[in-house]
Formats: C-alpha cells, structure tokens, sequence
C-alpha cells in the first residue's frame, strides 16, 4: 500500500507540473497538431489512404515520442525543479519511482495525442470504416511497454552528464525516427540502413496498426507483430531497469546527482 500510494504521488505530481508550465503544454500541442496536419497535407494529392498512411506515422510517432521523453528526461526534470534530491532519497523503491513515471507517460501521451487526433479530425475525412479499431488499440498497448524500456535506457544518459545528457536523448529519438519509416516506408532507407530498422520497436508498431486502420488487419493477423513488440519489451525494461540502477550508483558515486546542470 506505502508503494501504490507513492506511486498515485508521482502521478499527482505530474499533472501539477503540467498545470503549472500550462503554456508551454499549449505550445507544444499547437505544434502537434500543425504538424500533423502539414504532413498528411503532403498525401493529399496522393488521395484518402495516403493522407490516411501519413496521419497514422505523425499520430502515433506522436504518442511513442510523448512516452519515449517523458522516461527518457525524468531525471532531468527533477534537475529543472529542485527535487532530485528528495526523489532520490524518498524512502520508496526505484522501481517504485520508474513505474509510476512510466503509467504518467502512457496516460499523458494517450490523452494528448487524442486530443490532437480531435483537432485534426477537423481537416481531413479519415474513412476509418474497415479499420479494426480494437487491435490497434492492443497494439498500441503492447507497443507503449516496450518504448517505455528505450526510455528507461535513454534516462541514464541525464545521470552519466547532466550537462548534455539530456540534449543526447534526441540522438536516440533522432535516430528512431530515421529507421523507422515514420512517414515512408523503410525500403526508402539506404540498403546499408535497413537492417536497422528492425531493431526499431516502432518499426513494427507501425506496419501493425497501418495494417489494423487501412486495411482492417485482425488480432490474428497481427499476432507476429506483437510477439516481436512483446519480445523487445521483455528484454528493454529489465535492461533499462538494470542500468538505470548502475548509472543511479556511478551518479551518487561521483558527485553527479546534483541540482544543477
């Protein structure tokens, strides 16, 4: 019960902080939304289902970003407020701390992209008839666990430099985006470049839920796809988990848990 009730905290906390940078939150949201509307603007010529194709990359890269950042710089935020301190020596567990980031991020990235598919909604006709909404929705469950382990991994980047830890993050976004044929398909990448895009999780979440909204893919169908997601999951958090705590003792050990920087 202590754990669960420090958990509800950090989600308390969380949502105040979005209060609080209120007009930051605004900003950021009117860029979401045009920039999902510039894209699908470029299929427009292309008809319905390429608009369709580019909505589906700029929303749903929209959502695993949202998560990816909101893992990726916790620790930078408690570095920007003051706290990091005081969460650092909570008398609650690590796990405790990175689970209830993690099921702020999911919540916070699922309203916000809902939100921005409203707006949106308001520019093109999206013939989503044939689409199986309730696989994509699993699919977009499964793919949310395993972005969170990227994030994991991509926090110990603020511990190890609390200069430029932060700023390194949008490498590995960066580099995501890039691979994972977002707003292309990846057979537009250089030969030499494929190969990584199956290291990508968004990879795959893509190809699914494009096939669960075009073209009306089932669970079945898309069974292959989330046992890769499921897979990546499995082996990212208990490996984000992992370095997160080495970083955590190498930080502490070098004077680098610090406010500033």
């Amino acid at each position: 019960m202590h754990e669960l009730s420090a958990g509800w905290g950090l989600l308390e906390r969380n949502f105040h902080l979005i209060r609080r940078y209120l007009s930051w939150e605004a900003v950021d949201f009117f860029y979401n939304v045009v920039n999902a509307v510039t894209i699908a603007l470029i299929g427009v010529r292309g008809g319905p289902s390429m608009v369709l194709y580019l909505l589906v990359g700029a929303l749903l890269w929209n959502f695993l970003s949202i998560i990816f950042n909101e893992v990726a710089n916790s620790v930078q935020w408690e570095r920007w407020e003051g706290t990091i301190e005081y969460t650092f020596m909570a008398p609650i567990r690590r796990l405790t701390y990175l689970l209830g980031v993690s099921a702020w991020a999911v919540l916070y990235a699922t309203l916000r992209t809902g939100l921005v598919l409203a707006v949106v909604a308001l520019f093109f006709r999206m013939p989503l008839r044939a689409a199986d909404l309730g696989a994509a929705l699993v699919v977009l469950l499964v793919a949310s666990a395993s972005f969170i382990g990227i994030g994991l991994v991509a926090a110990i980047l603020p511990l190890m430099s609390p200069e430029r830890g932060a700023q390194a993050t949008h490498i590995v976004q960066g580099a995501l985006l890039l691979v994972s044929g977002v707003y292309y398909e990846v057979s537009a990448l250089p030969v030499w470049l494929q190969p990584l895009s199956w290291l990508s999780p968004a990879t795959y979440t893509l190809r699914a839920e494009r096939a669960a909204l075009l073209h009306g893919a089932g669970l079945g169908q898309l069974l292959p796809a989330l046992g890769i997601l499921v897979l990546f999951a499995l082996v990212t958090i208990p490996a984000g988990y992992a370095a997160f705590r080495a970083a955590e003792r190498y930080a502490l050990r070098t004077g680098r848990l610090h406010r500033n920087g």
